[in-house]
């Protein structure tokens, strides 16, 4: 069965998976006309002595960006074309932040404050990885993973659990979408429904698809490669520090993190929505019928297979063996499947549903934080923030529980995170030079990191990230079960968010110097 095939088992969402149309359209209109209006309130406000107007109009586009990324009052392509426009345009009769009593900067200089994230290296990364994508789903070679892996497991239900786990486990190696990892999961978490003759409304195949989407989201936190907003604090660290942090470096940090999450997120998903049956009769049978339909392995897998496993060796050896990083090799991955005869796919099938809008709203959202750096806007918003909160003299516990809390909340009005990394990262930058600045011994690349470690907490509301809305489309479960057990699933994560911040990470150099 193909990859196109098994994506054909994967049921229209239930008509409840969203706001019923009229009034999802006056929810976006509002929230557009919202938009609007705080934009222009502002913009106009009096000037501050202490903050640029270069700086005041893009608090202004940065207060516009998050109500249209909150309520999704524009398809994300457009809202970053919208949003680079008005960078173009307010940014051009703002005085150069150097020279605040000169004339306007100009639609020159402007312009390339907007087209700014184009040119970092993240940006290159972002799109690298949905060619990846791409050529796991136009060779099936992620489908074959999934399923030779879940062939490995008997038919208990708790045992299937942990082998869809394990799936999103070993595909967020080497398939750097969450998005793509789960959409590659479902179709085959529900064709094993169907095959089992199971009701899709039971408690065990909701089971099956909230862990697998929750898991991705897990192991966000533990593989700099598994999302593109890990790929937007990367970016925010490279500009401001002229440094980053390596796929290896990233991996120490974060994934013990995320091992024992994943032990939680079983445990709480397997009690919370225990299954009818503790074993599925012809399960095996059934898993393994769908395993010789795949056949042998084509040319064009083991090629995948061999150029993938030579990236992840690449990427985690950076600066070990070799100092080629990440984004370099990734792209010379790239190229090599693109190549005739050498590769797996043609231009063609690498484009068939490429998310360009995503790879725009990435470089956008870089774009918005470069200048809301660069015009002091985020180091004006960073020390208000740090005066009101009394970070000055907080130890560097205190600071990552605070602002690790106001990101948890922010996430539910945020359906993506690489929008709230976009939103938040440059922000937090500045939150903790300015509590640096004030005499404290705080790591601010290792705390940016752990940070945004939080951001990839996507747990509660299924409109809080792409994947939770391809899990919840199957109407195999209501929103209250995701809600309820994304609650939990955060209580354990901050639990552990804790733990990890008086012991693994201080005794690592993550968070002070």
């Amino acid at each position: 069965m193909s990859s196109s095939s098994a994506l054909s088992l994967l049921p229209e969402p239930a008509p409840l998976a969203k706001l019923p149309e009229p009034k999802a359209d006056l929810v976006k209109r509002l929230g557009l006309v919202a938009a609007v209006v705080v934009l222009v309130a502002i913009a106009l406000l009096p000037a501050s002595p202490d903050l640029p107007r270069a700086g005041q109009v893009m608090l202004a586009i940065l207060a516009f960006a998050v109500m249209v990324w909150m309520t999704e009052a524009l398809d994300y392509a457009v809202s970053a074309v919208a949003i680079g426009a008005l960078m173009v345009f307010l940014l051009a009769y703002s005085p150069d932040v150097a020279k605040p009593l000169g004339a306007d900067m100009g639609t020159g200089a402007a312009l390339a404050l907007a087209l700014s994230g184009f040119s970092n290296s993240a940006v290159a990364l972002v799109a690298a990885a949905c060619f990846i994508a791409a050529a796991m789903t136009a060779t099936g070679l992620d489908r074959r993973i999934a399923l030779t892996v879940l062939s490995k497991v008997d038919a208990k239900t708790n045992h299937i659990v942990m082998g869809a786990m394990g799936v999103g486990f070993l595909l967020s190696f080497i398939v750097p979408s969450t998005t793509a990892r789960v959409a590659c999961l479902v179709p085959i978490m529900m064709g094993f429904i169907l095959a089992f003759k199971v009701d899709k409304r039971s408690h065990f195949a909701g089971l099956l698809v909230i862990t697998a989407a929750q898991t991705a989201s897990v192991w966000n936190v533990g593989i700099k490669t598994a999302a593109a907003q890990n790929m937007v604090a990367i970016g925010f660290i490279e500009k401001q520090f002229q440094t980053s942090i390596t796929w290896t470096e990233w991996f120490i940090a974060g994934a013990p993190f995320s091992v024992l999450l994943s032990i939680a997120v079983y445990f709480i998903m397997t009690r919370m929505m225990r299954p009818e049956m503790k074993e599925i009769e012809g399960g095996k049978a059934a898993i393994q019928e769908q395993v010789e339909q795949l056949g042998e392995m084509t040319p064009k897998e083991w090629k995948l297979q061999f150029i993938v496993l030579t990236l992840l060796g690449f990427w985690a050896t950076e600066k070990v063996l070799h100092n080629f990083d990440t984004t370099s090799t990734t792209i010379a991955a790239i190229a090599l499947m693109l190549t005739p005869r050498i590769g797996v796919m043609d231009w063609k099938q690498s484009q068939k549903g490429f998310p360009w809008g995503i790879v725009m709203l990435f470089a956008v959202g870089i774009s918005i934080g470069t200048a809301l750096l660069k015009t002091t806007a985020a180091s004006w918003l960073a020390n208000v923030i740090v005066l009101n909160l009394g970070l000055q003299q907080a130890s560097a516990f205190v600071i990552l529980m605070l602002l690790s809390l106001f990101l948890i909340i922010i996430h539910l009005g945020f359906a993506s995170a690489t929008a709230l990394a976009s939103t938040m990262i440059p922000i937090i930058i500045s939150v903790l030079l300015a509590v640096q600045a004030s005499g404290s011994a705080i790591n601010v690349i290792g705390m940016t990191m752990l940070l945004q470690f939080v951001v990839s907490f996507g747990f509660i509301l299924p409109v809080n990230a792409p994947q939770n809305m391809i899990a919840y489309g199957t109407d195999t479960f209501d929103a209250r079960d995701f809600v309820r057990t994304g609650l939990v699933i955060t209580l354990a994560a901050f639990v552990l968010l804790v733990v990890f911040s008086l012991t693994y990470w201080p005794w690592m150099g993550y968070m002070t110097r």
